[in-house]
């Protein structure tokens, strides 16, 4: 953990089929340094740093000559971990937070509750397969290895939308407002918001 600030953290998670590192500041200004390999991922692993206001470097190599599914499941479990270790014990946070952002002519929302259980609806009607290198189908796999490891319950549903590029792209900028509100820190709030008294 990061003396400086506690809620930045650097990590890092090696297998036989990804190296990942992983620099994050939740307080940050959306500042984004990421290579993954897969052009369009980075394009929205940006979007998510950019809007959540997250400041955010990530490398990762990763066996794309494969396919590029172990390389974004790993990185949703990586920056799950982060978040999570970021978050601490969640004292003073808004615990919710959610958005309805249209792209060009889609529109997607996200809701996020930071309540200590990973759960995951995703609703989507993207009907490419891919985008660039990027499988679409890869997306969905993100976010549940990012909620499974973040612990957070996250719902996106594209209301609709007709361009792939537009429809993905909105759900990453919903997630990220969402996500930046959720984790902010609240002035009314100096505890854990929940009667269990634990998130």
């Amino acid at each position: 953990m990061d003396n400086e600030n506690k809620r930045s953290i650097k990590l890092s998670r090696k297998t036989n089929e990804t190296d990942i590192s992983i620099s994050l500041n939740l307080d940050g200004t959306g500042k984004y340094d990421i290579e993954t390999g897969i052009g369009f991922f980075n394009h929205m692993l940006e979007q998510l740093a950019k809007h959540g206001s997250f400041d955010m470097e990530l490398k990762a190599v990763g066996d794309i000559s494969v396919d590029c599914h172990h390389t974004v499941e790993d990185i949703g479990i990586l920056l799950g971990k982060a978040f999570y270790t970021c978050l601490q014990d969640k004292s003073g946070i808004k615990r919710y937070g959610d958005a309805c952002i249209p792209m060009d002519e889609a529109l997607c929302t996200a809701v996020v509750d930071v309540c200590g259980r990973a759960n995951l609806v995703y609703n989507n009607s993207v009907n490419a397969v891919s985008i660039g290198s990027l499988d679409i189908e890869t997306i969905e796999e993100f976010f549940k290895a990012f909620c499974s490891n973040a612990f957070i319950t996250l719902h996106i549903n594209v209301i609709y939308g007709k361009n792939a590029h537009h429809i993905v792209e909105a759900i990453f900028k919903a997630a990220a407002r969402a996500l930046k509100e959720a984790v902010s820190l609240s002035a009314e709030n100096k505890g854990i918001l929940s009667t269990k008294g634990c998130l």
